[in-house]
């Protein structure tokens, strides 16, 4: 795939700082959440990009292959915990937002699980990855996994 455009080169400064608050974002909450979440959005948003990349970022932190094939049916899976369902309820239900969707049993499973703070910190994330995707997805973007380590530093 031949990006149509460079973000990164296009507008160096606003994308170091989206960098830098992606990087944040991902690491306020236990990294196998935030790989689920990065996943699941992506599966949502049909971002083959983000999907390679956090796939891969997944099983490197631990992630079981059953999980991750598995997690575009969660709701049946019986192999993910009830912190994790709450948490991909409410990445459906935000990536989802222009559907209609209701929010409220999503709302009710996350504040069973999580903080307040950790409600916003969760939000975040999905704000990012859903913001990644439409980057992806729109300007044709691919990042092959072992260079994904040097384009952080680049914009660091």
């Amino acid at each position: 795939m031949t990006p149509r455009l460079d973000p990164f080169a296009a507008s160096p400064v606003l994308m170091k700082k989206w960098m830098s608050m992606s990087l944040d974002a991902a690491a306020s909450l236990e990294p196998s959440l935030i790989e689920l979440v990065k996943i699941r959005s992506s599966q949502i948003n049909g971002c083959a990009n983000c999907i390679n990349m956090h796939t891969v970022e997944a099983r490197a932190k631990g992630e079981t292959e059953q999980r991750i094939y598995l997690l575009s049916a969660w709701r049946e899976a019986p192999c993910y915990t009830d912190r994790e369902r709450a948490a991909l309820g409410w990445t459906d239900a935000l990536t989802r937002l222009s559907e209609g969707h209701e929010l409220d049993a999503a709302r009710q499973a996350l504040e069973a699980e999580f903080t307040q703070e950790e409600q916003v910190k969760l939000t975040l994330m999905i704000n990012v990855i859903n913001g990644w995707n439409r980057l992806a997805v729109g300007f044709g973007l691919w990042l092959e996994t072992p260079a994904r380590p040097q384009a952080e530093k680049a914009v660091a």
